[in-house]
């Protein structure tokens, strides 16, 4: 986290301490760095020298509408996974010809929108999946770019619940069955083989699993093409982890260098669809202690963010570096401390026995890395409205969404009378 960082015992975000922000806006917020999301970007940018390619941001890491349409003045495409993803990528800018549609769920009405905005292609998912955009495309008269996502039975080395390319897994088709569907599709007057798709997880942080699944790509390709079916696109996912803790993810110049070395004598366009590696670490949760409890031989920080603000402490124990925005003199005085929310769940926590400086009372803390699947994944959950987001440019800060009110939680609702 490059442009999160102390000077003189304050957090800075770019060139802003963040207290000054948390003086202004109400707990809790998001707020991100505008330079490192663009360094991110511009990075998987350069990695690729002269090698067709297009990025795809992977919406659902941060869907946020302000960040979308900075990523489409860079030139990104867009990774969605539904027709709400589909409809925000268009309003933010993004080409419909650089969108691809993945998820194994996508709802006949999705399907039809995304047909008729005429969307780079589809990442196919199963049999039923591709007869049903098959009659679509042929009941609207529009020909329709697809591409069958293979699930190579890879391991990526990473959090289940986060793996997607085993065979386990409920993602993509298996190869066996990728090549009878590219055979069976090929030829459809109403379908455009355009592409061959393949994501193994979230979170990688060895290159080893990438390659291989590049390589089991690569072959089916050159299978294809003696088939006579020639591909202009091929997606390799995204998943490149990001430093929470004490992990050494690879540079995103060495993410591509691995896909390059077995992908850059073939002719077709290279896709990837970074997401938690463009945003991860450009992004801070950002909330105040209410009470400070100490309950048998425990410390308790209360704070006024909650699971529903950021869900990942909970459903994956995963590890968010936190901080306070002003260090103290007695830094080197330290508690081991949960630090909850006000959520009735038990589950509801940020962290659970970290090593923490002595606060009080109306302290504020940092929740660092959440820039990815922070917001994203929010809920109203105990009807809390959810957090701000704001990023900050340099010396400047923009609210590129307020905080949620009552209104808005009950607008949808009616009441018995």
């Amino acid at each position: 986290m490059l442009n999160f960082y102390y000077k003189k015992n304050s957090l800075f975000v770019e060139k802003i301490p963040v207290k000054r922000i948390a003086e202004i806006v109400k707990t809790p917020f998001y707020v991100y760095s505008s330079r490192e999301i663009i360094d991110n970007f511009l990075s998987y940018k350069k990695s690729f020298f002269n090698k067709k390619h297009l990025i795809c941001y992977a919406v659902k890491a941060n869907s946020n509408l302000y960040i979308l349409s900075m990523l489409a003045r860079l030139g990104a495409g867009a990774d969605i996974v539904s027709g709400g993803e589909l409809l925000k990528a268009l309003k933010a800018g993004i080409p419909a010809n650089k969108i691809v549609y993945s998820g194994v769920g996508k709802t006949q009405e999705e399907i039809e929108l995304a047909i008729k905005k005429r969307i780079l292609m589809f990442n196919i998912e199963s049999e039923q999946e591709f007869e049903l955009i098959l009659k679509k495309s042929r009941d609207l008269g529009i020909k329709t770019n697809i591409s069958f996502r293979v699930n190579p039975d890879v391991d990526p080395k990473t959090h289940p619940y986060i793996s997607t390319g085993l065979k386990d897994n409920k993602f993509g088709i298996s190869i066996e069955e990728s090549l009878r569907l590219y055979n069976n599709a090929n030829g459809k007057k109403f379908i455009n083989i355009s592409g061959i798709s393949c994501h193994i997880g979230s979170q990688l942080l060895d290159l080893a699993p990438i390659k291989d699944a590049a390589v089991i790509i690569r072959d089916i390709v050159k299978k294809l093409e003696a088939d006579g079916i020639k591909l202009k696109f091929i997606d390799l996912g995204g998943g490149l982890g990001i430093k929470y803790n004490e992990e050494s993810p690879p540079s995103h110049l060495d993410h591509v260098q691995t896909i390059l070395d077995v992908m850059n004598d073939m002719p077709q366009t290279i896709i990837i669809e970074p997401g938690r590696a463009i945003v991860g670490n450009a992004g801070a949760l950002i909330t105040k202690i209410l009470y400070v409890k100490k309950h048998h031989d425990k410390t308790f920080y209360i704070v006024d963010a909650a699971m529903n603000d950021l869900i990942r402490p909970s459903i994956y124990k995963s590890y968010h570096d936190i901080v306070p925005l002003n260090r103290k003199n007695n830094e080197n005085e330290f508690i081991n401390a949960d630090i909850v929310g006000p959520i009735c769940e038990s589950g509801d926590y940020l962290a659970k026995e970290r090593k923490m400086p002595i606060l009080k009372q109306g302290d504020y803390l940092a929740v660092l890395s959440a820039g990815a699947y922070g917001f994203s994944m929010s809920s109203n959950y105990n009807s809390r409205p959810r957090a701000a987001e704001i990023l900050v440019r340099k010396y400047f800060i923009k609210t590129i969404r307020r905080h949620e009110n009552f209104s808005d939680i009950i607008n949808c609702e009616k009441q018995f009378l």
